[in-house]
């Protein structure tokens, strides 16, 4: 029902369950230690290997286990307890991140590099188990407004994160910072054990997944592996391949402005480069915030559901948004423009995770493990290549060129979508 009248309009914007808020603010905290040990985690990277070599290989093996992860999400959450394992994945990286803050100074890199495939992979995991869950937890007609609320709780807590893992460990060292973020998992995992919520639809069972209804050719190749599960899924539900095809493009476009906004804000502002980055994040983040009050008090109160068309103009202006910070804006148009990044980035979150969470419960695990995976190709593709060509292009032709590839396709899918809803 994506991009159309609900049929009781009322419940979509009705209250969540309390305890979901709970949630909320537990992945939040998550969240905000993900950010505050990524960015520890890479520095500790550089200062344990001497060159920016260890970091880019920590990175790398961190979105390899997530592409891993992405890929096998899938035939987890639909074999086994999502609390459960959320809970289990929340703990590992708890457990990887104390094992790196205890691990003696020479053992650090062989440690380390091993440890970033577990979180990377957990992560990916506790990802889409959450957001396969939330349509059992509120019920599908309210599944919008819960993901606009994580969203926005997730986008705050991203932001707060990068922007205090300077200063966490400035004050604290990496050690303190390290378990500072593995209290954070510890607490969600807590959480999310006790949590009096269904993760399941009441007819799949964890226990036979063999008896999910198959729809001919479905059923054979369902045991073949993840690879096989995402070709059926891919068939199945088209739209979730595009779909994925523009968040790898955009993952990738991400990398590009996220590794060229410190070129930019040392050349843009010498004198106080941290600041312009700051501003930048914090002003993208209302954006996010009032993507979030958009769609809970004027979307949803009048019977539209985010979906395919609001993913594609919101990939849209994201991506143009971001184009034009890197064009020397005079200030009021530098924030403006920033806005409109957050505005885009967080209608693009809230309605391709709403879109599918539209399908059934035995195939929406696979569809968010494959989104999982792709956005973990981009990014890593996107640092490794945006980062070379920062060494002969401009920040600005970098981030225009990455940016612009999923504009054009968003609009060719938003075409598309038109054409299929008028015939």
């Amino acid at each position: 029902m994506p991009d159309t009248a609900l049929e009781t309009p009322h419940d979509a914007t009705s209250k969540l369950p309390r305890v979901f808020y709970r949630l909320a603010a537990g992945d939040a905290l998550s969240t905000y230690g993900s950010q505050l040990d990524l960015v520890a985690l890479s520095l500790f990277a550089y200062e344990a290997a001497g060159n920016a070599l260890g970091t880019a290989g920590y990175l790398v093996l961190r979105l390899g286990g997530g592409l891993a992860g992405g890929l096998l999400a899938g035939r987890l959450v639909a074999r086994l307890d999502r609390r459960r394992l959320m809970t289990a994945c929340a703990l590992a990286q708890a457990i990887a991140l104390v094992v790196v803050a205890l691990v003696p100074p020479a053992a650090r890199i062989p440690v380390l590099y091993p440890l970033a495939l577990i979180l990377g992979g957990a992560a990916a995991v506790a990802s889409v188990a959450l957001r396969t869950s939330i349509p059992e937890m509120v019920g599908s007609d309210r599944r919008a407004h819960a993901n606009s609320l994580m969203a926005s709780c997730r986008s705050t807590a991203m932001v707060l994160g990068f922007a205090s893992a300077g200063v966490v460990v400035a004050w604290a060292g990496f050690r303190a910072a390290l378990l500072i973020d593995a209290s954070s998992f510890v607490l969600f995992g807590a959480l999310v054990v006790r949590l009096p919520l269904p993760t399941r639809a009441a007819s799949t069972s964890a226990e036979t997944p063999s008896e999910t209804p198959a729809d001919g050719p479905e059923s054979e190749p369902k045991r073949r592996g993840p690879r096989w599960q995402a070709l059926i899924v891919l068939r199945a539900a088209p739209v979730v391949g595009a779909m994925a095809g523009i968040r790898l493009l955009d993952a990738f476009g991400s990398a590009a402005h996220n590794i060229s906004l410190p070129v930019f804000a040392n050349e843009s502002s010498p004198g106080n480069p941290a600041a312009l980055l700051g501003t930048f994040w914090a002003t993208w983040a209302i954006g996010n915030l009032a993507a979030q009050q958009l769609v809970s008090r004027f979307m949803l109160r009048r019977g539209i559901e985010p979906g395919e068309r609001a993913f594609a103009l919101g990939t849209c202006l994201m991506s143009a948004c971001f184009i034009l910070i890197f064009t020397d804006l005079p200030t009021p148009l530098f924030l403006l423009v920033a806005i409109g990044a957050g505005l885009g980035d967080g209608f693009t979150e809230i309605s391709y995770t709403t879109r599918i969470q539209a399908l059934a419960d035995e195939r929406r695990g696979q569809a968010f493990g494959i989104l999982a995976s792709a956005e973990n190709v981009g990014m890593g593709t996107g640092m490794l290549l945006s980062g070379s060509l920062l060494a002969l292009l401009s920040p600005l032709t970098v981030v225009g060129v990455s940016h612009s590839v999923p504009i054009v396709l968003a609009l060719a899918f938003l075409v598309l979508v038109s054409r299929a809803r008028r015939s």
